[in-house]
């Protein structure tokens, strides 16, 4: 039975599967309460997991996200049952480290990850073109990387212990979300009671539907950035199947429920300074593709015993408070009686996307194997 399972999630099947899934949950949490095209967003929610353990002090992005939690620990059910729970570590990783925290920069530039990316345009949100374009100019590039010889290493088989450190992790942020203690007066454990951190779907259902997605997503190797990267690399279009599958059922979903509402300007968290948008999608998609998969797909491998994709996605959740703490991030474009005001980046906002990209070149072009 196993073994049956494992053959149809490798095949191109598996991954369609796992990316309708994705499309059909995510239209269906935002229609529960989570923000507006927003119903997933990696990225997103680990910035709101930061602004609730005070790493920001943003009081509209403030939230423990479950699904985050269930993508962790339905990767670590899938690894288990399956037998591929392998802790391992060392690759790197203070780099894997600063390409989390880079990566969260460009994503809160653009105001999201690559599935946001895609959900944003199944919701009739044009500005994510320019995020989608700037994305797959990132990985070309760092494919380009690749080419060349970029290595980051191999990870070393390790201790057990290393390899249980992010699924126990989730765990505490469950406990924490639950219980929701204060720890001190006027401290964390911060929830928003306003904004998109104040919305979110009910726990268990987020949770189930992280859990979910975790599992599928752990058996097919469901990666945004990998589809792109095994297009441009190797003409594969095995992943980009699934991505695709995601993209039209998120659309059908969208117009089901009447959530499509097409155009450029005042979308729903998001703003139109496209030069950006494009930007920092780039950043993003370089870092992404450096580190050697999107932030589903790192924290899918931290759920399965990857100690240096754990770090990645520790980087991105530091990365959200260095965001908001100097006025890093983008605002969205606001529509306030007929008027709209443009969001996007401040200076430094925009110097901080420029420096991030000069940042992951040179990890790029220092990093590489010297052919004998």
């Amino acid at each position: 039975m196993l073994n049956r399972l494992t053959r149809f999630f490798a095949s191109r099947w598996g991954i369609i599967l796992t990316g309708a899934v994705i499309g059909v949950i995510a239209p269906l949490l935002q229609k529960l309460g989570n923000p507006k095209n927003m119903g997933i967003c990696v990225a997103c929610f680990e910035r709101d997991i930061a602004g609730a353990l005070g790493l920001h002090r943003a009081a509209l992005v403030q939230y423990i996200r479950p699904e985050i939690i269930g993508f962790v620990l339905g990767a670590t059910l899938a690894a288990l049952l399956f037998g591929e729970f392998k802790a391992r570590a060392g690759s790197a990783p203070i780099v894997r480290f600063l390409l989390g925290v880079l990566a969260m920069i460009g994503a809160m530039a653009f105001l999201g990850c690559p599935w946001r990316a895609n959900l944003r345009l199944a919701g009739g949100d044009l500005t994510a073109i320019f995020g989608l374009l700037g994305l797959v100019a990132g990985i070309a590039i760092g494919v380009w990387f690749l080419r060349k010889g970029y290595n980051l290493g191999r990870a070393q088989k390790t201790y057990p212990a290393v390899g249980w450190i992010m699924p126990v992790l989730m765990i505490g942020l469950l406990l924490l979300l639950i219980f929701r203690p204060q720890f001190s007066e006027g401290g964390p454990i911060f929830f928003s009671e306003s904004g998109p951190g104040s919305l979110h779907a009910p726990l268990l259902i987020s949770l189930a539907a992280g859990l979910l997605i975790g599992f599928l997503a752990q058996r097919s190797r469901f990666c945004t950035v990998g589809a792109v990267r095994d297009v441009i690399l190797m003409r594969d279009t095995h992943l980009i199947s699934g991505v695709g599958a995601l993209l039209v059922t998120a659309f059908v979903m969208n117009l089901v429920l009447g959530q499509f509402h097409l155009g450029m300007t005042a979308q729903p968290v998001a703003h139109s300074s496209n030069l950006w948008n494009f930007l920092g999608m780039t950043l993003a998609g370089l870092a992404y593709t450096l580190a050697g998969g999107c932030p589903g797909r790192q924290l899918f491998l931290s759920g399965e015993g990857d100690g240096d994709a754990g770090l990645f996605v520790l980087g991105m959740i530091v990365g959200a408070g260095i965001a908001h703490n100097f006025t890093l991030a983008a605002k969205p474009d606001a529509l306030s009686d007929g008027v709209l005001t443009v969001g996007g980046l401040n200076a430094y906002g925009m110097t901080a996307v420029l420096l991030g990209l000069v940042v992951t070149l040179v990890i790029g072009f220092t990093m590489r194997e010297k052919k004998a």
